[in-house]
């Protein structure tokens, strides 16, 4: 099953320009209320889901693009 949190962080760091700031925000809160709505069930690949798009979202510069990348990495080795 594919996370739609992550795949728009993917999308995003395939090409900057394919994905709005405002969008990878509501990418991250959506992320994190679907986190929270149900801890329980995959709740590190959640986690991981969420730290990827709050990297995405607030990334300013390289460094925050690569933390966004190192946190999908994350969720795939979780969820494999």
């Amino acid at each position: 099953m594919k996370n739609e949190y992550i795949e728009l962080v993917k999308r995003w760091i395939a090409d900057k320009d394919s994905v709005s700031v405002e969008a990878l925000k509501a990418n991250a809160d959506a992320a994190w209320a679907a986190y929270d709505a149900d801890p329980s069930y995959s709740a590190y690949a959640d986690d991981e889901a969420a730290y990827a798009a709050d990297q995405a979202a607030y990334a300013a510069d390289d460094d925050a693009a690569d933390s966004a990348a190192y946190w999908v990495k994350r969720y795939e080795e979780l969820t494999k």
